[in-house]
């Protein structure tokens, strides 16, 4: 029945049958290549770590920053607001933290006797959510006497000594959180609290101000600094006699949400899970403008609406947050939250050029596409090697997906889950289209940022016969391998077909070498994968009771074991469908997703069995 069901109806499909590309210059030319290349990479990171290291300078010395550097910030006589904490609260945990249990992370701590603070931190995430204090909205969840005073004597301890992890808890982005979290929960903190107590809580307070306007434009940029600029345009709206501090830290927010949020409200960084971190911190801080009877800032309010419709964008007909660039599993209460504040309530917008992505959308089949280079190198240190990567649901039923990134132990899987076998795209020779910083030395100074990779992607989409149709190219392989990758999508107007084609063509001024290639499809957990006899077929069962059939003719359909890593509860064991050739023997692959039977009645999704039968 399967049998040629690709070859039959796919749009895509040549009259005549491909033909394998010429081969490239001989042998002996590889290795001056191999030189070349090898010095070019050199020279990059040279000029990398240069550049690095002048921005680094320029922001300790010189230029406009000048005056939020140097501001006076003087101890606050008292505090005049304390802004919403949008994020929810759990009361259990206030009882695990009053028995001194202290789980962050996924790693859990007994005190046994000590302060938090003084004991070895078992990983630096553990640290970083230690020292952050936004644990402190569980102690106010609870809203007891105890939980109360626990919270002072737990910020007590800090105030006197922060512990062994001195050099975490100073970090500009900890310090950041720390101080909106301590405003954020000042009237619970200090109701009923000594004057002694008041003092010294705005002496500290003071204190970590001071230290972080001075690292602001040290802090990393991207998502941590727009995080340093809110805690201290907080702290000037939140203290008294801060009105150079809100003045300088106002006009500093305004430059970077002015250069982070792109025109069409998707963020530099291109992590789609920075919208909901920002938007958490941005709606108090707008409504902190209101309590205190002051203008909002007019970029404050704009990158506010442009963000708003792309918290849609990024949705799946669950409600999360397609996988691209760092995100990870989508917290469901603080996405409905934000989504409260949303007024207009709109359909998505389809196309998203400024951003790099692109979404197709058909009666709940929804596909969204990544179509853009990666983000600016300062802003690449969390980015993925994701070109041309897709995700695809139906309803409720994540189908497609790509690995994404874990909530615990990011360290151990940053690097495995930024390559682009960790995406579902095409791979030329197990190489990643992006190349990231390598050497420790250089690492520890910069981190992990991408130092190339595709530089032109070429975007088309339109449509046919009511159907949509995207095509996109990326040049990411195009200097390692001469090959330019280019993928193409037709999504059928009733959402039951998306039809999919992957060519490798040459590059300007090459032609096609052997190189093997693997374009995978990672499958969510919750499909299930049934091979069939034809082996250009495989039939995939979604916990809803729909059905849909994968088909690439004239390619042999491999069925592999995939890791899920955004998963609720940690990596989770999944499925990937992997079509494999070289791009000289095979430089056009078609392919099909189909659904065959529709979902029961009364079916609401939810997580299944994967595997192959």
């Amino acid at each position: 029945m399967w049998n040629g069901f690709a070859a039959r109806f796919h749009p895509f499909a040549p009259g005549a049958s491909s033909r394998p590309g010429p081969r490239l210059r001989g042998a002996q030319l590889k290795g001056a290549h191999v030189n070349r290349e090898s010095l070019a990479e050199r020279l990059r990171l040279a000029v990398v770590v240069s550049r690095q290291w002048l921005l680094g300078q320029a922001g300790r010395a010189g230029g406009s920053h000048l005056g939020l550097a140097y501001v006076s910030v003087p101890v606050p006589e008292r505090l005049l607001i304390a802004p919403q904490d949008l994020r929810t609260g759990d009361a259990t945990q206030a009882a695990e933290i009053y028995a001194g249990r202290f789980a962050f992370a996924g790693k859990v701590v007994q005190l046994d006797g000590q302060t938090a603070f003084e004991l070895v931190p078992p990983s630096v995430d553990w640290a970083e959510a230690l020292h952050g204090f936004g644990w402190l909205r569980h102690l106010r969840a609870a809203n007891t006497t105890i939980a109360r005073a626990n919270a002072r004597a737990l910020v007590g301890d800090w105030m006197r000594s922060t512990g062994t992890a001195r050099a975490i808890a100073a970090r500009p982005e900890v310090t950041a959180r720390r101080i909106i979290s301590w405003l954020t929960q000042a009237t619970f903190l200090l109701q009923d609290a000594e004057l002694d107590f008041y003092r010294r809580f705005t002496r500290s307070l003071a204190r970590q101000v001071r230290q972080l306007r001075r690292e602001a434009d040290r802090a990393p940029d991207g998502y941590p600094r727009l995080l340093v600029l809110v805690a201290l345009t907080t702290a000037g709206l939140c203290m008294s006699d801060q009105g150079r501090l809100l003045k300088a830290a106002q006009r500093r927010l305004t430059e970077e949400l002015d250069r982070q949020i792109l025109p069409d409200g998707g963020p530099l960084t291109r992590n789609p899970g920075m919208l909901i971190e920002l938007l958490l911190e941005l709606l108090p801080l707008r409504q902190a403008y209101m309590a205190r009877n002051q203008p909002a800032p007019t970029a404050l309010m704009n990158a506010i609406d442009r963000m708003m419709p792309m918290l849609r964008f990024f949705r799946h007909g669950d409600g999360a947050f397609a996988h691209f660039h760092g995100m990870g599993f989508t917290a469901a209460d603080q996405l409905a939250t934000i989504l409260a504040f949303d007024d207009a309530r709109g359909a998505p917008v389809a196309n998203a050029p400024y951003s790099g992505y692109q979404r197709l959308d058909a009666r709940g089949v929804v596909v969204i596409a990544d179509t853009g280079p990666p983000p600016p190198l300062p802003v690449s240190w969390e980015a993925h090697a994701s070109a041309l990567a897709f995700e695809l649901s139906s309803g409720r039923s994540r189908i497609v997906v790509n690995c994404g990134m874990p909530s615990v132990n990011r360290e151990q899987w940053r690097q495995v889950a930024r390559s682009t076998a960790a995406h579902s795209t095409a791979v030329v020779a197990d190489t990643s289209s992006c190349q990231f910083l390598k050497g420790p030395q250089l690492t520890r100074l910069m981190g992990v940022p991408i130092v190339d990779g595709p530089k032109h992607v070429e975007v088309q989409r339109g449509t046919r016969n009511e159907a949509i149709l995207l095509r996109a190219s990326h040049d990411g392989y195009g200097t390692a391998f001469g090959v330019i990758h280019q993928r193409s999508w037709r999504l059928a107007a009733e959402g039951n077909r998306l039809d999919g084609e992957d060519v490798f063509r040459p590059a300007e001024g090459a032609v096609l070498e052997p190189a093997p290639f693997a374009i995978r499809f990672h499958l969510h957990p919750s499909v299930s994968v049934e091979r069939l006899d034809d082996p250009h077929t495989a039939l995939l069962s979604l916990p809803t009771g729909e059905a849909w059939a994968f088909a690439a003719p004239h390619i042999q359909l491999g069925i592999e074991e995939s890791v899920y890593l955004a998963a609720a509860g940690g990596p989770r064991r999944t499925t990937q469908l992997v079509l494999a050739g070289d791009v000289a023997e095979k430089s056009r692959v078609i392919w099909t997703f189909m659904r065959t039977r529709e979902a029961h009645p009364g079916t609401t999704g939810g997580l299944g069995r994967s595997g192959s039968r």
